[in-house]
This record gives C-alpha cells, sequence and structure tokens, in this order.
C-alpha cells in the first residue's frame, strides 16, 4: 500500500521530469540521498522498479509509466488548489493534515473528527491549525454548532478527496500490473439498473474477475452523486437528469425506457372499456419519491392536463415492495416498463392500458468530468455496456 508521502510523490515527478536524480533535488528543494530514499521507498510500495537506471538518466519503466499517470493528476488536482490558498502550502501540507481536514469538515468537530481517524483529538487540532498557520488564514469558521468549513477550506476538501482517489486508483493499476485483483469498484446503482442491466453485467464480472472487490450502493440519487463527485463512488447507474446535475459530472446514455401502471390481476380498472385522467387521479397510488424523475414525469401527467395530483399516494421506488402493496388492494402502481416486465410476465402484476404514451426517458451511466476508470473498472463498464445492450433491445 502507498504510504501517501505528498513529498515523495513530488520527488517522483521531478525524477520522472527531468530524467535526473541530481536535478530533482535541486527542483524540490532537498539532498540527493533523500531523493534516493524517497524513490526506494516508493518502489518498495509499488512493487518493482520505476525507473531504469542508465547513464543518459532516469527513464521510467513500464510500472512507473502506470504510476506516473495517476500520481500526477493526483498531485496537479492538489496543488492548483493549494496555491489558491496559500503557494506555501505545496510546499508544507501533508496527507496526514488534508486528511484531518477532510475528517473535521465532514464531522464539523475535532473530537468526531478524531474518533473517525481513530487518533487523539488534539493530534487532529494541530494539524488543522498547522495548515491554518501556513495558509495566513482560517479554514473553519468557528459556529455554534462546531466547526464550520470557509468556502476555500471545501475546495480544498473536494481537491484532496479527489487526489487520494487517485492514489488508490494507482494502487489499483499497480496490482493489476501483477495480475492481482485490489482496489475498490464502488457502483450507485438506481431501481431500474438493480433489477435489469447490473445484475447481468455483474455475473459476467465474477467470472472473469473472481476476486475483485465490488461495492454495490443504492440510496437517494442525491447522496450518491455526492459520494461520485467526492470520489467515494465511481460510477452511477440509472435514470439520466436533465439538465445535468453538476457542471462536473458526465453522462452517457444506455437506452431507454418508458413508465408504465401497474395493477393487482383482477382490478376492476383492468375491465373498464376505457380509463380517464380524471379517474386515476382519484385512485391510491404506489409511486417513485419526489425528485426522481419518473416521479417528475407521473406529477407531470396530471399537471399539464389541468388535473390535480391523487391525493393517495405512497412512495415506493422498490418494484419488490410495490408488487405486495398492490396485491392487497386496489392501489395502482407506476414504475419502470422494463422493472416491471418480470413481474408482468409472470402474472404477478398487470399492466393497465392507457390512452397516452409516456415519454422516453434515458438510462445509462454517470460519472466524475476527466475520470478514469482503473483496468478492472473499465471491464466491468464494458460488461454493463453490453449488457444494457442485450437486454434492452430498442
Amino acid at each position: 500500500m502507498l504510504s501517501r508521502n505528498l513529498r515523495h510523490f513530488r520527488v517522483f515527478l521531478a525524477v520522472a521530469d527531468l530524467k535526473s536524480p541530481t536535478l530533482a533535488a535541486d527542483r524540490c528543494h532537498v539532498t540527493q540521498p533523500a531523493v534516493t530514499q524517497a524513490l526506494g521507498k516508493l518502489e518498495r510500495e509499488a512493487g518493482g522498479a520505476l525507473f531504469d537506471r542508465t547513464r543518459q538518466g532516469f527513464f521510467l519503466t513500464p510500472r512507473g509509466e502506470v504510476f506516473e499517470t495517476r500520481i500526477r493528476r493526483a498531485i496537479d488536482r492538489l496543488d492548483a488548489a493549494l496555491a489558491e490558498i496559500a503557494p506555501r502550502l505545496t510546499l508544507t501540507a501533508s496527507a496526514a493534515q488534508l486528511q484531518a481536514m477532510i475528517a473535521v469538515s465532514e464531522a464539523q468537530t475535532f473530537s468526531l473528527a478524531a474518533r473517525t481517524l481513530g487518533i487523539a483529538q488534539p493530534t487532529v487540532h494541530r494539524a488543522v491549525t498547522r495548515l491554518e498557520k501556513d495558509a495566513a488564514r482560517p479554514l473553519f469558521d468557528r459556529v455554534s454548532f462546531g466547526l464550520a468549513a470557509t468556502r476555500a477550506c471545501r475546495a480544498l476538501v473536494q481537491a484532496a478527496r479527489l487526489a487520494f482517489s487517485e492514489v488508490e486508483q494507482a494502487e489499483a493499476e499497480l496490482a493489476a500490473f501483477d495480475g492481482r485483483e485490489v482496489g475498490r469498484i464502488v457502483v450507485g446503482a438506481l431501481p431500474l439498473s438493480r433489477s435489469v442491466v447490473l445484475p447481468e453485467a455483474l455475473a459476467r464480472f465474477r467470472a472473469a474477475r473472481p476476486r475483485q472487490p465490488v461495492t454495490i450502493l443504492d440510496g437517494p440519487y442525491t447522496e450518491m452523486l455526492s459520494g461520485l463527485r467526492r470520489g467515494d463512488i465511481d460510477v452511477i447507474l440509472g435514470a439520466l437528469r436533465d439538465p445535468l446535475p453538476a457542471e462536473d459530472v458526465e453522462q452517457e446514455p444506455l437506452f431507454r425506457d418508458r413508465l408504465t401502471i401497474l395493477a393487482r390481476p383482477g382490478h376492476p380498472l383492468l375491465s373498464a372499456p376505457t380509463i380517464s385522467l380524471e379517474s386515476m387521479a382519484r385512485q391510491p397510488w404506489t409511486v417513485p419519491r419526489h425528485g426522481t424523475p419518473s416521479r417528475d414525469q407521473f406529477d407531470a401527467l396530471f399537471t399539464s392536463h389541468g388535473l390535480p395530483h391523487p391525493e393517495s399516494v405512497l412512495e415506493c421506488g422498490s418494484i419488490l415492495l410495490m408488487r405486495e402493496l398492490l396485491s392487497r388492494g386496489d392501489l395502482l402502481g407506476c414504475i419502470s416498463e422494463r422493472q416491471a416486465a418480470a413481474e408482468i410476465d409472470k402474472g404477478l402484476l398487470a399492466r393497465l392500458e392507457i390512452p397516452f404514451e409516456w415519454p422516453a426517458r434515458a438510462i445509462g451511466l454517470s460519472y466524475r468530468t476527466g475520470w478514469i476508470p482503473t483496468t478492472a473498472q473499465r471491464l466491468l463498464l464494458d460488461m454493463i455496456r453490453a449488457a444494457a445492450v442485450e437486454l434492452t433491445p430498442l
């Protein structure tokens, strides 16, 4: 595991740029033995030589090239944010100080941050105080409920999170270089993806990478979007947003889907000759939660016809829970057509024929702008794309 020594990373990048430990020592204001020591430590952690030492200079090995790509992205991102606060911080800030700052920004107190990091509270306090001293400005405002990160601090926290994420990516790439399945893959799964595309893609991925750690998260889109932007989640699979939810997020459409209205077999409306929107507005419903594209379309259906929204509504995005709710009464359900396909095919639920057509919505991948997936992450993404094509024909 890489030690996250920022000074060692900068020394490594200087040697990669200048091809000389002597010149790198001058640039980094350290001794040449310190450069040699830093490179030796990094190469032990990286699992092999990062440079070919020749009379003409130091040249990156293939392993070194993998390492250099990730570490340069991490340091470039971090140094830009540090310099924005105070150029001196690019020389003095340590990974431990930045990790303390991140923990305090999340916990909003030194004591809770210390508990999160598993270290003593005075250690966290000293780390943040040192950062503030070198920055010559406060990074936190002292408020009634604790500590609130300043705007500059929030920008640095974001940059530090993503820089540390790049270091984790470097570790995964180095492991893949040696044929080991190491490094996290975290997928945020919205409801449709959990029942249609993702299971097939994960089954294929597990067959190809039996020991690769994979974590699937579910929850509200806003929470997963925050995790994506912080670097805690690698990719989100599900309904895309229009407009883009944030300028640092990209969306990749995979297929299109429509909503459908469901009822239990034998529901009175299934035998009705016609179904009006007015009668539907009076029905009890189970529908996706507010803020989702599905719910927006459901509400827009009644609004566009000048009708009041149904008054009896249960919010539910799970087809399994929706099935159980519908089977116990005369509720109607509104959910993704493909998500409900298996329940309809098995006769567990029935599709209600209505005199209008839902607009199609895009389903796909969301990831950070500029994100470069590792070899394993790229493999899973390709399998998700392939499963989407095979399982959701247009």
